[in-house]
């Protein structure tokens, strides 16, 4: 079936979340390619970001996907569509080049629930054990762990290690909790979170299924316990296309934030998607994260035009958040 875009749309179910007209955005796109020809300029964006960013984005991935592409770049600026820490890690990745992040406000949930002085007198306090954080931390929290991961690579990550070897993980205790189940240990987890995947609620999730009894349902391992053990897949965003792709399954609730969609739908035009529903009453039936949506087409390109707001990462810092990252990479 040869589905056209704008057909694919309607196959999402969602009040709100999609809006088919032109965006008026689209006047940036000509003056944005523009600059990044002159500039020498790769934009990486994460699959969170708003549709049009995706579309003019060099390179779209997950937190994995697009930490190796910062790293073997050759572009003189890395334009980030992410979040704070993303922009960190491809500073860190890649020291000689200009960073920038279109809008400087734009952290994580995540990130924020593992303040690095707590974090710290949390990791001496048990000495004995090895810390592998999820990417999804500040730089400062990296220097405090021997290995990062990220969703795609968590299982992978952890099975390095020996099985009688005590391991702390942070800032995730939804993913810390999957990933204790997956590989049988018993980590010491971080009380941290996300607050987009803490945002569906079980009860209307339970009620969707009903009315679309031939969904599966796919979920992230940030999701809490309670969600995941409905899902049939659990995955990566990146694992969550693929799962969609290769399924023979026709019709998928998907627990996750609702940006995926927009890349799901170019590579299953013809399955049904659904938004995984939040607790709270919305005029979007999905959970979206603030701080992706803080990127625009119009911060954008102020920011390629300016060359500003630059991330840096003291090069102290630097060098020993670059130690875990690359163990990472390694492993991967």
């Amino acid at each position: 079936m040869n589905t056209t875009l704008e057909q694919a749309k309607s196959n999402i179910i969602s009040k709100g979340f999609l809006d088919v007209e032109t965006p008026k955005e689209m006047d940036y796109v000509k003056e944005i390619e523009k600059l990044k020809k002159e500039k020498n300029a790769v934009i990486l964006a994460h699959y969170y970001q708003e549709d049009a960013i995706q579309d003019i984005a060099d390179f779209v991935g997950d937190s994995l996907a697009l930490a190796i592409e910062a790293a073997k770049t050759d572009a003189d600026i890395i334009v980030f569509a992410g979040v704070h820490f993303m922009a960190e890690t491809a500073k860190i990745l890649n020291p000689k080049k200009k960073v920038l992040l279109p809008d400087l406000k734009a952290g994580c949930s995540l990130s924020d629930s593992c303040p690095p002085a707590d974090f710290k007198a949390f990791t001496d306090a048990h000495p004995d054990h090895k810390v592998v954080t999820y990417i999804n931390c500040s730089a400062e929290i990296k220097t405090l762990s021997d290995v990062v991961c990220t969703s795609s690579n968590a299982v992978r990550i952890i099975e390095s290690f020996p099985k009688d070897q005590k391991i702390i993980f942070a800032p995730d205790k939804n993913l810390g909790d999957y990933l204790n189940k997956q590989t049988g240990r018993d980590m010491l987890l971080w009380d941290g979170a996300c607050m987009v995947h803490e945002a569906f609620s079980i009860e209307k999730l339970l009620d969707l299924h009903l009315d679309h009894p031939d969904a599966e349902i796919i979920a992230h391992p940030e999701s809490p316990s309670h969600i995941l053990k409905t899902a049939a897949y659990i995955g990566s965003t990146a694992g969550l296309l693929k799962y969609a792709k290769e399924s023979k399954k026709e019709k998928f609730i998907v627990a996750t934030e609702a940006g995926i969609l927009h890349e799901m739908i170019k590579q299953v035009p013809d399955k049904i998607l659904i938004p995984a529903p939040t607790g709270e009453n919305n005029s979007c039936a999905c959970s979206e994260c603030a701080y992706m949506k803080l990127n625009t087409m119009k911060k954008l390109y102020t920011c390629m035009k300016h060359e500003l707001p630059a991330v840096d990462v003291e090069p102290e810092m630097a060098r020993k958040a670059l130690l875990p990252i690359e163990r990472m990479l390694e492993l991967s």
